[in-house]
């Protein structure tokens, strides 16, 4: 299971204190902060204008992959049967992928890095891997607290290698408690609306992740 770190000695602001996606400026990254801010329905991402301070985030439209609404076209499912879905076995790896500095829009930098680091050895950050010929080819990583998967970021190496993590992930968050789970992708983008991802109003979401947060861990991401 994982292990609860000790207590943030910051106070994050009400997500919905403001009109703008930006809540809160400051505090660090340490893995009790780091959970304060998820159960809080906040996360984590720097931006330019913010030079060594971090901005924390809680969008007014916040996209969501409903479980029962992931799209999965004919080329995927064709993908998925020729690649392996694993957990947990390559995080750094895959945290390396997510962060390549070639990637257009990258912002994880080592202080991030550092951080889900840190996470991930307690037992909240996990990654959803996907592997051909037992070569990483693509996945995502996220946090799980309860009810509540974030994920904050994917690659992919090969064709449709990203997409099938997340079809991987999907499959492990349906359970008994399915209905009640949140798959939370921050915001929604053309590419994740292709495969499911909706927009909810902010309200609403920390309306469904306080009953998430309720909820055990899925299975695999229990230890």
């Amino acid at each position: 299971m994982p292990v609860e770190p000790p207590r943030s000695p910051w106070a994050f602001p009400a997500p919905d204190s403001t009109e703008s996606d930006l809540v809160a400026v400051g505090a660090d990254l340490e893995p009790g902060t780091l959970l304060a801010a998820y159960r809080r329905g906040l996360f984590p991402m720097a931006v330019d204008d913010l030079p060594g301070q971090m901005a924390w985030w809680s969008p007014v439209d916040r996209g969501v992959l409903p479980l029962d609404g992931l799209r999965v076209s004919r080329s995927l499912r064709q993908s998925a049967a020729h690649l392996e879905v694993r957990v947990d076995t390559s995080f750094a790896e895959v945290l390396a992928g997510c962060a390549d500095p070639s990637r257009p829009g990258g912002w994880i930098d080592a202080e991030i890095a550092a951080a889900y680091t840190r996470l991930h050895e307690l037992g909240w950050a996990h990654s959803v891997e996907t592997w051909r010929d037992g070569e990483l080819v693509g996945g995502l990583y996220g946090v799980a607290v309860g009810g509540l998967f974030a994920g904050e970021s994917m690659f992919s190496r090969a064709r449709d290698a990203s997409k099938v993590a997340l079809v991987g992930l999907v499959d492990l968050l349906r359970d008994g408690y399915a209905d009640r789970r949140l798959l939370d992708t921050q915001w929604q983008t053309d590419h994740l609306a292709t495969l499911g991802v909706v927009e909810v109003d902010r309200r609403v979401y920390l309306k469904r992740l306080e009953r998430a947060l309720a909820l055990p861990l899925p299975a695999a991401f229990a230890g």
